[in-house]
């Protein structure tokens, strides 16, 4: 204990010292500021120095007390009083927690679709900030997420392309440098009169919900560039190249795990799965979210899949989120909210039922006058 406290002392005062060399003043924290682990580790330490000693490893989720801050060679480190039985205190670096009051603007953004399923899954191929709202505004950084973090779908945004970086890794504060290039050969090859790609127009930005074992933090923004859908391997093959899915929900009656985050390789079952083009084509401004809807079953006799229902060929429809699915057993509903032709949008709903041990859809009556003819 002797050589313990000698330690820390000689450490504190190797901190005075750094104050003076590169640190910023400490700043005021109340008695009752908390922060929580988000790091799946991390160290307690004697101190911000290099040579510091570890004292505690605290593992994510774990509530600590902040006590102070310091910054120290653009690195901000706080001190912490951890919960354990001999009460540690000692310095952890920032990014390794999330304090209470950013985890109360990730809480509220998850109470805006608590009620809500999931449209889609997703996987970040690099790490990347959370964040408030979709933009790279600096103060909206939450804290940041590890590479090949897993996340469920709830919403996205698509905003009119910025020059920004392509990767969102800068520090919580801090807005990272360079930007992105035109590609002049694309530019140069567009055929006059040929429709805006979606890619070249906006970015996406994804609304996501966490699970506690990835974050504590349950929601926020993610920037799209790094953001990877998780399409179901049993339904991904059934893609066409001019339309992705960008929505799907479980039909089966036993399925909890509706869009399969986290686990590409489900066993096959019954899908409705929403899908659009890579063209832009908005309307008063607005872009839809999907433009055709496919629904298919998996014959477990057969060992195949079949269309159960699909909008009509040669069409598009209009369509917005969210995709929601009611009911139980085999009597399913699914519900989307489509333009009509007079530019007001309707909840339609689709009836889903078994006949004979084959899935089969009802749709509503006045489908046809939500599709539009394409060329």
């Amino acid at each position: 204990m002797k050589i313990h406290a000698i330690l820390l002392i000689g450490l504190a005062f190797v901190g005075l010292f750094q104050l003076g060399c590169g640190g910023v003043a400490p700043g005021v924290f109340g008695a009752n500021d908390k922060a929580t682990v988000i790091a799946k580790t991390a160290q307690i330490r004697t101190s911000y120095a290099v040579v510091a000693a570890d004292l505690l490893e605290v593992k994510r989720g774990d509530s600590l007390d902040v006590i102070d801050e310091f910054e120290y060679e653009k690195v901000l480190w706080f001190r912490v009083r951890a919960h354990d039985e001999a009460a540690t205190e000692g310095w952890i670096e920032a990014q390794n927690v999330i304090t209470s009051a950013t985890l109360a603007k990730s809480k509220a953004l998850a109470e805006e679709f608590k009620d809500q399923s999931p449209q889609a899954a997703g996987v970040i191929r690099s790490a990347s900030n959370l964040r408030a709202a979709p933009d790279m505004n600096p103060e909206n950084v939450l804290f940041k997420l590890s590479n090949g973090s897993t996340f469920e779908i709830m919403a996205w945004k698509f905003v009119p392309k910025a020059e920004v970086p392509d990767v969102d890794d800068a520090p919580k504060g801090q807005q990272k440098s360079g930007k992105r290039s035109k590609n002049a050969e694309i530019e140069a090859a567009k055929e006059e009169g040929e429709p805006d790609k979606l890619e070249d127009k906006y970015d996406i930005w994804y609304q996501v919900r966490l699970d506690p074992s990835v974050s504590p933090a349950p929601a926020g923004w993610l920037f799209g560039r790094q953001v990877e859908l998780q399409v179901p391997t049993d339904i991904v093959f059934f893609q066409q190249n001019n339309r992705k899915f960008v929505t799907w929900q479980r039909l089966d009656a036993d399925s909890a795990n509706k869009v399969g985050s986290g686990d590409k390789t489900l066993a096959p079952g019954n899908w409705v799965i929403l899908a659009r083009n890579s063209f832009s084509k908005p309307i008063d401004g607005v872009e839809p979210d999907f433009d055709s809807i496919l629904v298919m079953a998996f014959d477990k006799y057969d060992q195949s899949y079949y269309t159960v229902w699909r909008s009509s060929p040669n069409t598009e429809i209009w369509g917005r989120l969210p995709l929601k699915v009611d009911g139980k057993g085999d009597n399913k509903t699914f519900s989307v909210s489509l333009r009509n032709s007079s530019g007001q949008m309707d909840e339609k709903r689709f009836i889903v039922f078994k006949d004979k041990n084959r899935l089969r859809v009802t749709p509503p009556e006045d489908i046809a006058q939500y599709e539009t003819k394409v060329k």
